[in-house]
């Protein structure tokens, strides 16, 4: 019977040993750091599209469309502040976070609430009619209205090229007291330049309905054309006119003007 060489056994035990090795190998499970974090990284990039299906991070609302709260108002009668859903640039619903409560004014919120409400999205801003028998809970409701729409950003503002819409802001100036009634007017600005202007509050009743109508048309327009508070009184409405400036230098104020 021939005999194993040495040598021959040797080089056979050795590609035994190295076999078995990687056999081992091949069947150990994927536990090392390195392994798991490639395994896991499908799953991760999966999930991360799954969390926006619409593009852009959960709960971050696109261009002028998100939930803003305005400014609580104070009344006589207790603080009103306005919730608005905006869609698009556009109010979809509108509500009272904040209203008059307690007595005769429970009755009073729930009458001039939901017309407020409903008047609100029907008007898209914040120029709407007072609710009759709840003065103060509706001219509270329209502070806070407008502050809010104040916060709407624009729909065009995340777009390319669209910097000059984006600077397009509305601006409400301080209500004036003459001795008529109070003037208030609010402007609309962009790119440094008005380009709307009207009186939200002017002296009512009487002679005075005469002389608002026969006065406010034409300061608004010479507001418009001027871009300043200095323009010309109307002649036989000088405290409207008087009253109309001082507001429209606050609203300039407020939008950097």
């Amino acid at each position: 019977m021939r005999k194993s060489h040495p040598v021959r056994r040797v080089v056979l035990a050795t590609a035994a040993t190295v076999s078995g090795v990687v056999l081992l190998l091949s069947l150990k499970p994927a536990s090392d750091p390195a392994a798991a974090s490639a395994a896991g990284a499908a799953p991760q990039q999966t999930a991360a599209g799954q969390e926006s299906p619409q593009g852009g991070a959960r709960g971050a609302a696109p261009a002028g469309s998100g939930t803003v709260t305005g400014d609580a108002a104070q009344t006589q009668y207790g603080a009103v502040q306005v919730r608005l859903t905006v869609s698009g640039g556009k109010i979809t619903k509108a509500e009272a976070v904040q209203a008059p409560k307690g007595g005769l004014s429970d009755q009073k919120t729930q009458l001039a609430v939901p017309r407020l409400n409903q008047e609100a999205v029907a008007a898209g801003t914040a120029d709407i009619d007072s609710v009759s028998g709840a003065t103060y809970t509706s001219e509270g409701y329209k502070k806070s209205l407008q502050s809010a729409l104040d916060r709407v950003k624009p729909a065009s503002s995340g777009t390319p090229g669209g910097g000059g819409a984006a600077q397009a802001r509305t601006v409400t100036g301080k209500a004036v007291q003459t001795q008529y009634g109070p003037v208030q007017v609010r402007i609309r600005v962009s790119g440094g330049k008005i380009t709307e202007a009207e009186a939200v509050q002017a002296p009512k009743g009487g002679l005075s309905d005469q002389k608002t109508q026969l006065a406010v048309p034409k300061l608004n327009q010479e507001a418009v054309v001027a871009g300043t508070a200095d323009i010309d009184a109307v002649s036989g409405a000088t405290y409207t006119s008087t009253g109309y400036r001082q507001s429209l230098q606050s609203a300039l104020d407020q939008a950097g003007g």
